[in-house]
């Protein structure tokens, strides 16, 4: 039966073992996964709404390893845990896998999920500050912007300027890292201390506007282009891990039932997670499940390599990083694992 612990990246960090190093016998990356799942495995997780519906519906009494959920979110946190050895599994958007690269963390995408319609229910909008004087993206030249290069908020800004035309050199670039629930950008923009900032679309831009919409704040969506792919990834060392790779098998198919739950059940998701477990209203619960869209699992990771060859290109030369081969970061060996199952939990 699993266990469920949530505890925060302070304590993980403090107390967290330091994973031992390769043994001899260590899974090589070239093996096949192995299908039996030693007792006494732990796999430490970040991933709360996938801890919330596993706990629903009582997935965890059929596991064979033991799954330790902890309240980890967004890319730098989750780099801290993977170095302090607290964290097995973490979950981000595209950007926080290449930068984990970038600062000498060996890193492999295991799991990836997707929006059918990104553009019509896009993860971000920009933030304009109340006294910006931004109405249309041209407007940006010589605003101040916020920017977090470790994660997919950077490439967001860096997108956006390649659309509009703008060099960076016509505007000035303020890297301030976003929390998860994006209250430190939205309190960037009411000082007025940034002009502009990609914020969370759904609850947080509509949360932005009922607070600051009277004092002059606006959002404005950002160019034509996706911005909507999650990943599941892990350290290398992890995956040497016999133990924890048999285990992380079983925890890919999980998580794409899990997103096949989310799907079939959105009011269900928004009652008892957003309201109940977070403590919105109603209203809001709806608001983030809707603007999320439907969710897409794919069966094959060719796009998703495309998807992250493009944004290092696009990083790479502006933060001054080496550009790197895209399938280096995904672990073949998965690929199909969260689509099977996701179509096999999926309604018919």
């Amino acid at each position: 039966m699993a266990a469920f612990v949530a505890v925060t990246i302070g304590l993980l960090v403090l107390f967290a073992p330091n994973r031992q190093a390769k043994a001899a016998g260590g899974l090589a990356l070239s093996a096949a996964l192995p299908d039996t799942v030693p007792d006494g495995t732990v796999l430490t997780v970040g991933d709360p709404v996938t801890e919330w519906v596993v706990r629903h519906n009582g997935w965890d009494k059929d596991l064979k390893f033991r799954i330790k959920w902890v309240q980890i979110t967004g890319g730098p946190d989750v780099t801290e845990a993977f170095h302090a050895r607290a964290l097995d599994v973490g979950l981000g958007a595209n950007v926080p896998p290449i930068h984990a690269t970038w600062v000498g963390l060996a890193v492999k995408i295991i799991a990836t999920a997707y929006r059918r319609d990104p553009l019509d229910h896009p993860a971000f909008v920009l933030g304009i500050a109340p006294k910006a004087n931004i109405r249309t993206i041209a407007d940006l030249r010589g605003k101040r912007i916020a920017i977090s290069p470790s994660q997919v908020q950077g490439q967001i800004v860096l997108q956006t300027l390649k659309a509009a035309g703008i060099a960076k050199s016509e505007v000035t670039l303020v890297e301030l890292p976003s929390s998860i629930g994006g209250d430190v950008y939205t309190s960037a923009l009411a000082s007025n201390a940034v002009d502009m900032a990609p914020i969370g679309g759904g609850i947080v831009a509509e949360r932005y506007l009922r607070k600051y919409g009277d004092d002059g704040a606006t959002i404005l969506k950002h160019p034509g282009f996706r911005d909507d792919p999650i990943f599941a990834y892990v350290p290398v060392e992890v995956l040497e891990n016999p133990a924890k790779a048999a285990a992380l098998k079983q925890f890919v198919a999980l998580w794409g039932r899990a997103w096949a739950w989310r799907l079939a059940h959105p009011e269900e998701l928004a009652r008892g997670y957003y309201v109940g477990e977070q403590g919105l209203k109603p209203e809001d619960a709806r608001l983030i499940v809707t603007a999320a869209g439907r969710p897409d699992i794919p069966a094959e990771w060719a796009d998703a390599i495309r998807y992250q060859q493009a944004s290092i290109d696009i990083l790479a030369p502006e933060l001054g990083n080496p550009r790197f081969e895209a399938d280096t970061l995904f672990d073949p060996r998965f690929e199909a694992l969260a689509a099977d199952g996701f179509s096999r939990a999926s309604p018919k």
